[in-house]
């Protein structure tokens, strides 16, 4: 066993430990949320990480981005969360794709065990959603966390049991008029604080949402 990951077997088990070494995740966004329900992943022992975003490292994500550093504006976010994961564990098979995911996209996401939706756009959101009901892939999908500030407001639950968050209500509806009736999502039952365009964010909400994000994933997959 890894002495990397010697801490966690206590509550995963050696089995589970070994599961999560042989699953693939992906995760889209490696953002205030994604970013750090990436890095949760890599120090759990996840085996192989896809990560796909086609952003780099701007001055205003440091407030709540983990790879987010005065020494990294400027950088392609996958390749400092890249640099990142293989720090955490050199043996992790880690893919790092700059792309802005959409209609154009040409990616099979049939060899994952769980996609990460952690991206802002709906019909990308809408699209992923499509491809794992149809495939029957495990997905979990964040909703809004900007302009929110109670981290302790946040639940995962099914997207029909949502309340409170635009973000979740608009995927609703779009979600049903594809036949979609059930996706799993994190979201918050907070009301807006403002109505910031683009959102207002704070250091401890977005990482709280990711690091939920890949506690569902982690006890899900282990349970398998």
């Amino acid at each position: 066993m890894n002495n990397s990951f010697s801490r966690s077997i206590g509550l995963l088990g050696e089995e589970g430990i070994e599961k999560l070494n042989n699953v693939s995740v992906i995760i889209f966004g490696v953002g205030g949320v994604g970013s750090y329900a990436t890095e949760a992943l890599a120090r759990a022992g996840v085996g192989s990480i896809t990560i796909v975003d086609n952003d780099i490292v701007d001055i205003t994500n440091i407030n709540r981005q983990l790879i987010a550093l005065h020494s990294t504006v400027g950088m392609d976010k996958v390749a400092v969360s890249k640099s990142r994961i293989e720090d955490i564990n050199p043996l992790c098979k880690v893919t790092a794709i700059k792309m802005f995911y959409d209609e154009n996209s040409n990616m099979d996401l049939t060899e994952f065990d769980y996609i990460l939706d952690c991206i802002d756009s709906v019909p990308s959101k809408l699209m992923l959603a499509e491809i794992a009901a149809k495939n029957n892939i495990k997905i979990i999908s964040a909703m809004g966390t900007g302009n929110k500030l109670e981290p302790d407001k946040l639940k995962i639950t099914d997207i029909s049991k949502t309340s409170y968050c635009p973000l979740a209500k608009k995927m609703r509806v779009e979600l049903r008029k594809r036949g979609i009736n059930h996706l799993k999502v994190v979201y918050s039952t907070e009301e807006p604080k403002c109505r910031n365009v683009p959102p207002a964010s704070v250091s401890f909400v977005p990482p709280v949402a990711g690091l939920m994000m890949a506690g569902e994933v982690i006890k899900e997959l282990i349970h398998d």
